[in-house]
């Protein structure tokens, strides 16, 4: 097939990149490299010794994506570019519409000019928001707590509404939970231009002496520890579904959401004294007050995934912790 990924240099895109590439999938990557770098290619291009087109250009510059359309021509979408930070998103709201919303729909103008008819969309599961209990199910209530959270909902809306006004279309949204982990290899990770704002990220630059001690949010969760708890997915299981998902969408319903997780919550201690025993560490770390709109708990249940696309997630936490490490150790040696 022939595919577009948008977001291609950055963290779960790169994964899902190789993956294509490794099952000999024709693709070119739009990347704006706002917060990814470009060398993500070459690495690429090493471990699956295959070419690719690389085209940089922003998914709110509709008239560049039509031009990389005509000239393409894909027959399917992967769509990851957008922004990702909840705090960020509060303190600019409108800047997360305007990328995460306007840059779907750009996509999707882009691919109805050309008769494209498959997208698979990278969403959250911070569109359910905190209202419910978990283990979320796809038939749960949305209700984001976060604009980071209403806009991934909205794009979901108007992916929805594309596939609907043709039988031809068909698409596939991801709702997926905390992602970690690195390619086995020690080649491909996490590696953000901006400060960190998720977990495993932070704790690799303590574990590298890079920053002085862990943060954690809260120890006073009505949980087992009092710290909160959360499904952690290894990258290339998430890359894996994405590809599944594109391989098999020409018999899956019109729209089909999908949650992605192992089933099973982790608490930030747990991870943490994990991390420390796989890697052989110690994590400083100080205990600071709950951030706004955090959950106590948040996982997944998979099973319709299991269900729809034969997917499960194969690697353990402690793979997670590992191929974390491996990977800082890898490209920024201490």
């Amino acid at each position: 097939m022939r595919v577009l990924v948008t977001g291609g240099a950055g963290y779960i895109g790169s994964h899902t990149l190789l993956q294509l590439l490794q099952n000999h999938h024709e693709v070119i990557v739009i990347d704006n490299l706002s917060n990814s770098k470009a060398e993500t290619f070459e690495k690429i291009g090493t471990l699956s010794n295959r070419n690719f087109k690389f085209i940089q250009s922003d998914v709110l510059d509709q008239q560049a994506l039509i031009n990389v359309f005509e000239e393409f021509k894909p027959q399917g979408v992967i769509h990851f570019a957008g922004l990702k930070s909840v705090a960020e998103s509060v303190a600019f709201p409108l800047l997360y519409y305007d990328v995460n919303v306007v840059g779907t729909l750009n996509v999707l103008k882009a691919m109805a000019h050309i008769d494209c008819n498959f997208i698979v969309f990278s969403s959250s599961a911070t569109v359910y928001g905190t209202a419910s209990k978990p283990p979320y199910t796809e038939q749960h209530d949305t209700a984001p707590v976060n604009p980071y959270g209403q806009t991934k909902l909205t794009a979901e809306t108007l992916i929805k509404n594309w596939s609907d006004a043709s039988a031809e279309r068909k698409a596939v949204s991801f709702r997926y939970f905390n992602p970690v982990g690195a390619h086995g290899s020690g080649l491909l990770g996490e590696d953000p231009k901006e400060a960190p704002n998720n977990l495993m990220p932070i704790l690799l630059q303590v574990a590298a002496g890079k920053l002085d001690k862990l943060s954690i949010f809260g120890n006073d969760f009505p949980t087992a520890d009092g710290t909160a708890i959360r499904d952690y997915l290894h990258v290339e299981d998430l890359a894996q579904a994405h590809v599944l998902a594109l391989e098999k969408i020409s018999v899956l319903d019109k729209f089909q959401i999908l949650n992605l997780g192992t089933g099973r919550g982790t608490s930030v201690f747990e991870l943490v004294t994990l991390f420390e025993r796989e890697n052989n560490l110690q994590i400083p770390f100080k205990i600071t007050s709950r951030r706004d709109g955090d959950a106590a708990e948040s996982w997944a249940d998979p099973s319709l995934a299991l269900q729809v696309l034969a997917w499960s997630a194969k690697k353990s936490l402690a793979e997670m912790c590992r191929d974390s490490w491996h990977w800082q150790i890898t490209n920024h040696p201490r």
